[in-house]
């Protein structure tokens, strides 16, 4: 059995923008045929999911939390509302 690392040929410099240039890109209209499956559903994995939700992939989250609204950290939490700015959550003063 052989591994095959599937490292792109050449030069290191060039392996980066060769490995791009190969990739094969999604038709727009096969979105839907992809299932997109994002493990962690924190600021960032809520944030992939939801902007791979609006360009019409199928997306399927996961969490160890008992509910997603609960898998970001005490500190995130407070960054995001200072950033929603929501009035009387104690956060930030108007």
């Amino acid at each position: 059995m052989a591994l095959d690392s599937k490292t792109p040929s050449g030069p290191i410099e060039e392996k980066w923008t060769k490995h791009k240039f190969d990739l094969k890109l999604v038709n727009p209209a096969n979105k839907r045929k992809y299932e997109v499956i994002v493990v962690g559903t924190g600021l960032a994995g809520a944030s992939a999911a939801a902007s791979l939700s609006e360009l019409g992939y199928h997306v399927k989250s996961f969490c160890i939390q008992d509910s997603p609204r609960r898998a970001h950290s005490i500190a995130a939490q407070s960054g995001i509302n200072a950033a929603k700015n929501y009035q009387n959550d104690g956060d930030s003063v108007y």
